[in-house]
């Protein structure tokens, strides 16, 4: 039949579906080389009394491995000596920290072994960057964490995206009603008396019938729809988000949770001191966020705070430098983001060179049981001081007095050591992390100087966004592993935790809940906290279970499960590990929670174009219609009901009512030519074929928006769908006026009069749709109180 057209929309919508399956399997398979490059190929191993080399591959229960500064950890190890071992877990917890580790024991009183908590305990693919040790190999290959986790990516199915599932359905939906049609010609035909052979022999019903199952086949469906995803992924790179699997795009528009980190998402991950009080309860503030120094200072009442003022002040910080690893490189800070903050709090009050008057002798690392650091030095006089930092119940605990504001030191005593705690208990309610410091000549001899407050600054635009998307009917849930009281506050702040209606779950009473008992509870929890990655596995099952589209937020290895079950996995850009965005659908370049919201506008708008075009093919053909604006106030659109098939009784009416309008027309117009003289003639085609172009020109121009009149869109905005419809105008226009094609198809010229008629009359179905939308507008707003302008 010479449908190359046909052919050639069929064979692309042919090859898109196998290019897809075939990226979904690539994808599987670079997950599991990004979990196994994390796996050294070989190891230092201690057999028969004898240190060698072998293959990590070979490793066996029982074997002893040695450990030092640079090597990957090659199996799961019980620590059986340590030496200062700190260990980088940042590719199996996303915690870029480094972990100490020691030989202690673990403490099964603990409500979960989480692996933060297990601190005798090395994990495969993490690395060691300071110190050395030696282990014993305990679980290897599929039995370590990473096996684990391994095995549970692979149980794991990423359910279908609900544009996938809104397609099947439309495809089912078409195939009924061009069946309906075809049994009715059918029926037709028996009725006429006609016999079973002739619905199989060429005739006209078997042409009718024919077409009919070949129109109601959207054959450019796919194309519109692959280039419309693949036009919001290079919109969305633009926004700094990478898609990988583009039906993602869309499913962001139907998101009805969002699961989220806090550091580095909604905060900036940049930690900075904002306050320093002292043991008697003098108050310093702190300006400035980040690891910037230049714009903030300290001061006490207004009065600039310097090395030569404030001496209670000045002692606290000086501690914070002397026992301290990190080092600043501009604003760039090298180590751990606290110890940082304290270089840039020490750079405001040109204390940063105090830790030169110290020799350093011997440190005291950080770790879980104590909770405290110390470092013991040797001042440009010969005097050995102590320097302590760490939590502040642990640190005062071991203070025998306090520095008063004098700078003398006074007999520490509880009342003393309760107002402390106090301090602490009001700062950690404002959302502050808490760091207390101390020195003295020995450890038994402390010296309580006061603690410093710290705080994750909040993300510019974080808040704003999060309004946004709330109004907009998506529910935000924070997982973090910080405490109840600082979490709580950074929810409080953003603004999508209220105390009268919100709760807040911590990991261990997550642990202790089956999940039926968290389905009962889940919509109220706004935040988790003292939360493992493990835990977002069992908060994203339970949110599907209620029927909520869920998008997961993660960075770290452990977070890979979760975000494969989500219906929508967003890994971290900056922070995530190689196998945590490999198992994503989509990777946020800069971490940051507003990009979220952009991606979930885009979302909306794809869908929303994806069903301009469904009502337009229905009835003609116009595939500009998919790369349609977004929308200004689309964001504000309550999430699309996933169960929600695309062809509605609403959309099916509106497209039959359009459809009649047109075929009315156009056979008002083939009838009042013909009648003249009971003949068709070239006049009567051309009028009756120009009437039907220019019918569906305003069509198209009408189906761009389904909620907005043409006047508010801007009738220019979308330039491809104006070169389209200019490029079919001229087409039309070189049919009907220029000769070689008049010979061809069979026409002849118009008048203007000719043509006035023509567009006066079409522009029927332009006016009923654009009525048909004002009617709907005034309905919306009769509900809701609100409309689109």
């Amino acid at each position: 039949m010479k449908q190359f057209d046909d052919a050639v929309s069929i064979t692309v919508a042919v090859v898109i579906v196998v290019t897809v399956g075939f990226v979904q399997e690539y994808r599987s398979e670079k997950t599991l080389e990004q979990l196994n490059k994390l796996v050294p190929p070989s190891c230092r191993v201690v057999r028969d009394g004898h240190e060698t080399t072998m293959l990590a591959r070979e490793l066996v229960p029982g074997d002893i491995v040695v450990l030092n500064i640079g090597d990957r950890i090659p199996a799961d190890l019980r620590l059986l000596e340590a030496f200062t071992l700190e260990v980088d877990e940042s590719s199996l917890t996303g915690e870029t920290e480094p972990k100490h580790k020691d030989t202690g024991h673990v403490h099964h009183s603990a409500v979960d072994n989480s692996v933060d908590s297990l601190t005798c305990i090395t994990f495969m693919g993490t690395l060691v960057c300071n110190g050395r040790g030696k282990g014993v190999v305990i679980s290897t290959a599929h039995s370590s964490q990473f096996g684990e986790i391994l095995q549970m990516m692979i149980a794991e199915e990423s359910p279908k995206t609900p544009l996938q599932n809104s397609m099947d359905v439309l495809g089912k939906q078409l195939s009924l009603y061009s069946f309906i049609l075809i049994g009715i010609i059918c029926l037709i035909g028996f009725v006429q008396g006609r016999n079973m052979l002739d619905m199989f022999t060429i005739g006209v019903r078997q042409v009718i019938s024919i077409c009919l199952a070949v129109a109601a086949i959207p054959e450019g469906l796919p194309i519109v729809v692959a280039v419309t995803l693949a036009i919001g992924v290079m919109r969305m790179a633009k926004r700094r988000a990478v898609v990988k699997k583009m039906p993602a795009v869309e499913t962001l528009g139907c998101v009805t949770v969002i699961c989220t980190d806090k550091t580095g998402t909604l905060t900036k991950n940049e930690m900075t001191a904002t306050c320093v009080v002292s043991v008697e309860g003098k108050k310093a503030d702190v300006t400035g966020t980040g690891y910037g120094f230049t714009q903030g200072n300290v001061t006490v009442n207004g009065e600039q705070v310097d090395s030569r003022s404030h001496p209670d002040i000045v002692s606290i910080v000086e501690a914070g430098v002397v026992c301290n690893n990190a080092q600043l490189k501009g604003d760039t800070v090298i180590g751990q983001p606290t110890e940082g903050a304290l270089m840039v709090l020490a750079r405001k009050m040109h204390l940063d060179n105090v830790s030169e008057n110290y020799t350093r002798l011997r440190e005291q690392p950080f770790n879980h049981d104590t909770k405290w650091m110390a470092v013991q030095c040797s001042s440009k006089s010969g005097e050995v001081v102590f320097f302590v930092k760490g939590a502040l119940d642990r640190v005062a605990a071991l203070c025998s007095s306090y520095l008063s504001y004098d700078g003398s030191r006074r007999p520490m005593n509880e009342e003393v050591r309760q107002r402390v705690y106090h301090y602490g208990r009001s700062l950690g309610g404002t959302g502050l992390r808490v760091l207390c410091m101390a020195r003295g000549e020995s450890m038994q001899s402390l010296c309580l100087l006061g603690i410093v407050g710290m705080l994750d600054p909040p993300r510019d635009g974080a808040a704003e966004a999060i309004r946004v998307v709330k109004e907009s009917g998506v529910d935000v849930k924070m997982i973090t592993g910080d405490a109840p009281e600082t979490a709580v506050s950074i929810a409080t702040q953003m603004g999508f935790f209220s105390a009268s209606t919100d709760t807040c779950l911590t990991g261990p009473q997550l642990d202790e809940m089956s999940d039926d008992q968290l389905q009962l509870v889940i919509r109220q929890v706004s935040v988790f906290c003292r939360a493992a990655p493990r835990h977002k596995l069992k908060i994203v099952k339970a949110l599907q279970s209620l029927g909520e589209v869920v998008a997961m937020t993660g960075d770290g290895v452990n977070d890979a499960v979760a975000l494969k079950k989500a219906d929508i996995g967003i890994a971290m850009g900056k922070t995530g590990t190689d196998v945590c965005r490999e198992a994503a659908d989509m990777i946020l370049c800069d971490d940051d929670f507003s990009t979220i919201l952009c991606a979930i506008e885009e979302g909306k708008a794809i869908y929303h174009n994806i069903t301009n075009f469904v009502r337009f093919q229905l009835s003609t053909q116009q595939k500009s219609l998919g790369v349609e604006p977004v929308d200004d106030d689309i964001i504000r659109q309550k999430p699309r009901d996933v169960k929600q098939p695309m062809l509605t009784k609403k959309l099916l009416i509106s497209i039959l009512m359009s459809a009649a309008i047109v075929v009315v027309g156009t056979m008002s117009v083939f009838y009042k030519e013909m009648s003249a003289d009971n003949k068709i003639t070239p006049r009567d085609t051309t009028m009756t074929f120009t009437c039907f172009v220019l019918f569906d020109m305003w069509n198209a121009l009408s189906c761009r928006s389904s909620r907005h009149l043409i006047t508010s869109i801007g009738l220019f905005r979308n330039r491809m769908f104006c070169l389209s419809v200019a490029a079919s105008l001229i087409c039309q226009l070189l049919v009907i006026y220029w000769a070689p094609l008049q010979h061809i198809f069979q026409t002849e010229s118009l008048s203007i009069m000719d043509l006035v008629f023509l567009v006066t009359i079409t522009s029927s179905v332009f006016i009923f749709n654009e009525i048909r939308k004002v009617v709907d507008m005034r309905s919306n707003k009769a509900e809701t109180g609100v409309t689109h302008i």
